[in-house]
C-alpha cells in the first residue's frame, strides 16, 4: 500500500486543453453564480460559477506556467489560457482570495454548489430553472 502525498484539501484544476493547470488549497469559500455583465460576455453563458481558495495556496503547475491575464475591472484580473480560451481564475488587487472558475476544478465540484448569486438582477429570468426533466444529452 502507498501512503497518499496528497496534502489535505488539496484540489486541481486546469483548462480545456491542460496547458494551464494549478493546485489550490484549504477550505473553499464563498461557492457562488456571477452574473455581471463581465462574467456573462466572458463565459457567453447567464452565470459563471466561482469558489474562493486562500490566494498563497494557488500554485501554476501546468506546462502553459501562468494563464493569461486581463484587467475587467480596474482593481480585478482574470486568468484565462490563451491556447484554447478556458476561464480558470479572477484575482482582485491586495485580496488574500483567489477565485477559481468552480468547473475548472478537476472532477472535485462536489460540495461547491452556489450559496450565492451576484448580479442576481441582471440574471435572465430563467435562471431560477436549475434542471430540466429527464436528460436531455448523453
Amino acid at each position: 500500500m502507498t501512503e497518499s502525498t496528497t496534502a489535505p484539501g488539496l484540489r486541481t484544476g486546469r483548462c480545456q486543453c491542460g496547458d494551464i493547470a494549478y493546485e489550490v488549497a484549504g477550505v473553499p469559500d464563498d461557492p457562488h453564480l456571477c452574473s455581471c455583465e463581465h462574467c456573462t460576455l466572458l463565459s457567453g453563458s447567464p452565470a459563471m460559477a466561482w469558489v474562493g481558495f486562500r490566494r498563497e495556496t494557488l500554485t501554476w503547475t501546468g506546462r502553459g506556467g501562468e494563464p493569461t491575464w486581463y484587467s475587467t475591472w480596474p482593481i480585478l484580473r482574470r486568468g484565462h489560457c490563451a491556447r484554447c480560451g478556458t476561464h480558470l481564475v479572477s484575482v482582485a488587487d491586495g485580496s488574500d482570495m483567489v477565485m477559481v472558475t468552480t468547473f475548472s476544478l478537476t472532477g472535485q465540484s462536489d460540495g461547491l454548489e452556489p450559496v450565492g448569486h451576484s448580479f442576481r438582477q441582471r440574471a435572465v429570468p430563467w435562471m431560477t430553472v436549475t434542471l430540466a426533466p429527464g436528460p436531455l444529452h448523453s
